[in-house]
């Protein structure tokens, strides 16, 4: 036994040897691996594994210890091996107080077939009865291969149900009340004969523990993973466990299978990383509970935490959106639009208000945006929710983004009081503002058949509720729609978006999915081109311009956006145009102003276009299209007795008065001159980006700063009118 304590490798190492023992010690994962079957894996899988760890190293080593106490290690087999007389002396091998001489198998060339270096069978010919040991070693090696046979096609089953790599969907199909997998039998057997084939447990032993060694080092690692995102549903039973142990685990398991065969585990990391590098990149639509998931929000949590402690600073400004959109998918050239400047730049939340869920949609469609319910008794009021209460902590909106209300004249005016309120509390709250006018409109939802908006629930549930689309943009769904219920649901999504009803009234009817087995409804010209108009901006821009017209100094959100846009694929061939206001005998000066200003901001911009003619009086027609316009507005309290005109403006508080009307004629003619402008300059613009004008609440009715909205941005393309809050979000420094 003292003989055979030391090492002794003969054209070996001790990781090679290893790596021949190491498949005698892969059963650990057995219980795991039948979980499904065990009354009560979560007592047995840990004692099983642990007893038969702790069983198996005794009868292991005993079986070392054993054998070397009783067999040399090597013999030649020949009976007249034995010590001559000269050489008594000079033996001091276990062997020779025997009366044997094997020193010949110590030269390379000799055949030696016998002893503990050779011969595999040593413990059947010093067994008490040899046939038992022949019938272990079969019974150890049905057990072993029945324990792999049976477990590894159910996981692999369980695999192939999440439909993660292509073409194995085969494998999925169960049979039999217990759902066995059959064809994954079938597998496994193919596989194990192919090895068995091989004839070589040396080759193949090495091969079998690379790929163990591997997924015991995923293993290891994703419970130390598991237990680094402190997941209150990582709750490990064990008392002595450590995390730090895990991690010590995974790292050794990785360094042994290079120890045993650098080229077999590069291999195997090359193909386990390319697995991972897939999944990841098809997101498959499964949900395993992951520590991934975990470690994601404890991370997210930690740094939205860290950022509470920090004060905003300029250089690091970020629009953060709030889009009325109702439903994402009802107003999705919004949607697209917040989406190109705020993607890996800002935050976008998509405010509704009505029960349901659209977070999925999202998703499905890559909109990195949040869709939240909240309930309130009207639009207005649920609007300011989201306004005061929408996000966490520096993760919290700072722009409205609206859809312009197309319909306001078609339906109730107070729903236009509503949509300039959210306007007006959007500056209250120290958010900017932006509206987005497409000629066509916005809202796609009446389009049936447009996409698979409505879950099955939510059909059966019927359409009646209305859309009311708290969208922190006013839109016209949302204000003239009236809920069918007091509690409207509210939900925000990443970007809020709102857009107005080309109808004036919330679609009563969603999109919804189109059934197979009905006929395809031919659209309308005008539906048609809404249709066309709401993907513009899912398409590459091409070499077109964005025209930014900053007639006001709004803290620089006007000028951030654009940039923003162009930063990105799809706008990237698109140069910016910059219009500001000047003085005709001041021009040349304020351009060369206005490109040292934009080259401190670092700004591209490709031409700047001083206008000198901004408050020259507007074309008569259009100043009479202008007052045709609000004729049915007016409230004409010279025709009315005082307190009729009184209770008339009370009642209907969005009527222009006469003295309104006279006391803002220079700026309502300047925004009909600006839309003069705007036609000349830029009718052919990808997108126009302009200072959103204002009017002080309580001083401006409804109905004229609506009609100033309109004649300014009617008949022109995509137009996108922008007010930051005042605050800065441009800096020279970097």
């Amino acid at each position: 036994m003292w003989e055979n304590m030391g090492p002794d490798f003969r054209g070996q190492t001790f990781f090679s040897v290893f790596a021949i023992f190491f498949p005698a010690a892969t059963g650990i994962l057995a219980g795991a691996n039948i979980s499904g079957d065990l009354a009560d894996p979560q007592l047995a899988i840990p004692r099983g594994t642990l007893l038969a760890i702790l069983i198996t190293g005794i009868v292991y080593l005993g079986v070392a210890v054993s054998t070397g106490s009783c067999i040399v290690r090597e013999a030649t087999g020949n009976i007249n091996s034995t010590v001559s007389s000269q050489f008594v002396a000079n033996c001091t091998d276990a062997a020779c107080k025997f009366g044997f001489d094997f020193s010949s198998c110590k030269n390379p060339a000799a055949d030696c077939k016998y002893g503990l270096l050779h011969d595999f069978q040593v413990m059947s010919m010093v067994s008490g009865f040899g046939p038992v040991i022949t019938a272990g070693i079969f019974s150890a090696t049905l057990s072993s291969a029945l324990a792999s046979l049976v477990s590894a096609p159910k996981v692999f089953q369980a695999l192939c149900k999440d439909n993660i790599y292509p073409g194995l969907g085969i494998f999925a199909k169960g049979y039999g009340k217990n759902n066995e997998p059959l064809r994954g039998y079938i597998l496994t057997f193919g596989i194990a004969l192919a090895f068995i084939l091989i004839a070589q447990l040396n080759i193949i032993a090495p091969i079998i523990s690379n790929f163990f060694l591997a997924s015991y080092a995923l293993i290891n690692f994703s419970v130390f993973h598991a237990s680094l995102a402190k997941s209150p549903g990582w709750r490990p039973s064990f008392k002595y466990y450590n995390m730090w142990v895990s991690l010590a685990g995974a790292i050794l398991c990785c360094v042994v299978m290079f120890v045993i065969n650098w080229w077999a585990a590069l291999l195997t990391n090359v193909i386990v990383l390319g697995l991972y590098i897939y999944v990841s990149y098809k997101k498959p639509d499964v949900n395993w509970g992951s520590s991934t998931q975990a470690l994601t929000y404890h991370q997210a949590l930690t740094h939205t935490l860290r950022l509470s402690g920090v004060e905003d600073h300029i250089k690091n400004f970020r629009p953060q959106c709030l889009v009325m959109t109702g439903y994402p998918n009802s107003r999705p050239a919004l949607l697209d639009l917040v989406h190109s400047f705020t993607k890996n730049v800002g935050l976008m939340i998509c405010g509704h208000v009505r029960m349901a869920r659209y977070q999925r949609w999202l998703l499905k469609h890559e909109c990195k945006a949040f869709y939240t319910p909240v309930f309130a008794e009207d639009l207005k009021q649920g609007t300011q929710y989201l306004l005061q209460a929408t996000g966490l902590g520096r993760l919290k909106p700072n722009t409205l983004v609206l859809g312009f209300k197309n319909d306001w004249r078609d339906g109730d005016m107070m729903n236009v009081e509503t949509y300039i309120s959210m306007i007006h509390d959007a500056f209250d709250f120290q958010f900017g503002a932006v509206i987005l006018r497409l000629k066509e409109g916005l809202d796609v939802s009446h389009i049936q058949g447009q996409d698979d908006l409505l879950s099955s629930q939510e059909k059966s549930s019927g359409m009646k509720d209305v859309i009311v689309s708290i969208d922190t943009s006013k839109d016209s769904d949302a204000d003239s729609s009236k809920p069918s219920s007091k509690a409207t649901s509210l939900q925000n999504s990443p970007a809020i978006q709102k857009d107005d009803d080309d109808d004036g009234k919330a679609p009563t009817q969603p999109l919804l999915k189109k059934d197979k087995k009905s006929p395809t409804v031919p659209l309308n010209v005008s539906d048609q081109r809404l249709l066309e108009a709401s993907q513009q901006f899912q398409n590459k821009q091409g070499k077109g311009t964005v025209d930014v017209w900053w007639l006001f100094d709004d803290g620089g959100l006007t000028l951030l956006i654009p940039y923003l846009l162009t930063n990105k694929k799809r706008w990237k061939d698109c140069k910016i145009r910059v219009f500001i206001g000047g003085k005709i005998n001041r021009i040349d000066h304020d351009r060369r102003a206005m490109a040292t200003l934009l080259s401190k901001f670092r700004i591209d911009f490709s031409d700047i276009t001083v206008l000198g003619d901004v408050n020259t009086k507007p074309k008569m027609e259009h100043v009479s299209a202008f007052e045709e316009l609000i004729e049915p507005y007016r409230l004409k309290e010279d025709d009315l007795e005082p307190e009729a005109a009184e209770r008339l403006k009370n009642s209907e508080p969005w009527r222009i008065t006469d003295n309104e009307l006279e006391l803002y004629r220079a700026k309502t003619n300047r925004q009909i001159r600006l839309n003069e402008l705007l036609k000349e300059h830029s009718s052919t613009a990808n997108l126009i980006v302009m200072s959103l004008p204002l009017a002080r609440k309580g001083a401006v009715s409804s109905a004229l700063y609506m009609a100033w909205l309109e004649v300014l941005s009617r008949e022109l393309p995509p137009i996108l009118l922008v007010r930051g809050n005042h605050q800065s979000v441009l800096t020279f420094y970097s």
